[in-house]
């Protein structure tokens, strides 16, 4: 059986990356991160998209202690307001989590590997690359050296691949994809205020919005909160 563990935090990427991996394994597991972020209900959200979709999920828990410096980590930190926060002297955008994405590669392939998946599928793009680091192409292309350095493949044992199938594209056009495949994205949360309805101003909320506007569609999790009142 050809299988696979998703980095699933359930958002609208990931969310695509879930679904594009069930048109192509056998077996598809989501890996939910908790690492004490102040948007938490994403992972009530992953919950239930994995849940909907038949897929097996497995949420790993992280000492929230071990991130510090971001405003996602740090509740007393303010979030930053527009798409795209000034970053005074080189630094990363406030929302950046200090190699949030290496760890979580990290401990997917020390999941992964006792268990025979040697693909980590994730939804990293373009759009989020010059403000997160570790989103890019280059990054994962040095992760899967990393990875395969420091596990049974550097004796000979089966190689881990991370696949990155949206690394070149922008949010809109990764939202097409999954429409074509059937995602359902009304309980895919974005916003980094950590509430189930969107603040509307984070960076977060801010790129979902301009994405929807180019696809032409109205926000699917928009319409169903509108049809719940709950806004």
């Amino acid at each position: 059986m050809k299988a696979c563990a998703v980095l699933f935090s359930g958002g609208l990427d990931s969310t695509t990356a879930l679904c594009w991996a069930r048109t192509r394994y056998d077996r598809v597991t989501a890996l939910t991160f908790d690492y004490g972020q102040r948007h938490r209900v994403e992972i009530a959200s992953a919950r239930r998209t994995a849940r909907r979709l038949g897929v097996a999920q497995v949420v790993l828990r992280i000492d929230p202690r071990a991130f510090g410096g971001s405003a996602l980590t740090d509740a007393d930190a303010p979030l930053p307001r527009s798409a795209r926060p000034g970053r005074p002297g080189g630094r990363p955008a406030a929302t950046y989590v200090p190699f949030r994405n290496g760890v979580f590669l990290a401990l997917a392939a020390a999941w992964a590997e006792p268990r025979g998946v040697r693909d980590l599928v994730c939804g990293f793009h373009t759009a989020d690359s010059p403000d997160y680091p570790d989103t890019t192409r280059s990054f994962v292309r040095a992760m899967e050296r990393a990875v395969n350095a420091g596990t049974a493949a550097a004796y000979g044992g089966p190689r881990t691949r991370i696949v990155a199938p949206f690394v070149g594209l922008g949010k809109a056009d990764i939202i097409r994809r999954g429409l074509a495949l059937g995602a359902d994205y009304a309980h895919a949360v974005s916003c980094y205020a950590g509430r189930e309805v969107p603040c509307g101003t984070c960076p977060a909320c801010r790129l979902r919005a301009a994405a929807w506007k180019a696809v032409g569609r109205e926000d699917p999790l928009r319409a169903r909160l509108r049809k719940e009142g709950k806004r």
